[in-house]
């Protein structure tokens, strides 16, 4: 796992490591399951291919998922979420409740 030099900030190195909006949606989608590279970025959508595969790269190097690489032709590549990335998911159920109050809120 390549974490780099964290922040001293807990808060902080939670940010670093999901702060990208692509990552957050990434989490979420992998929550459900093993997903391909083409499953996720039909589902995020209006990310590109490179800065999906940048944004897949980190999360791998963080620990957050696997990428596993099967010898087909063509090659066959699916993301699987960590014990680690897994343990995200609170925060996630956390910030879906969050939002869905807000959006209520907003309403108003």
């Amino acid at each position: 796992m390549n974490t780099g030099i964290l922040p001293t900030c807990p808060v902080e190195t939670t940010l670093t490591l999901i702060s990208d909006k692509w990552k957050v949606l990434i989490l979420r989608d992998l929550l459900s399951g093993t997903k391909r590279f083409g499953e996720l970025k039909k589902s995020i959508g209006s990310v590109s291919h490179k800065v999906l595969t940048a944004q897949l790269r980190q999360m791998e190097a963080s620990g957050l998922l696997t990428r596993t690489v099967y010898p087909e032709v063509p090659p066959r590549v699916e993301y699987t979420l960590t014990q680690l990335g897994w343990s995200l998911k609170p925060i996630l159920d956390a910030m879906q409740s969050w939002g869905e109050e807000y959006q209520r809120y907003s309403e108003v």
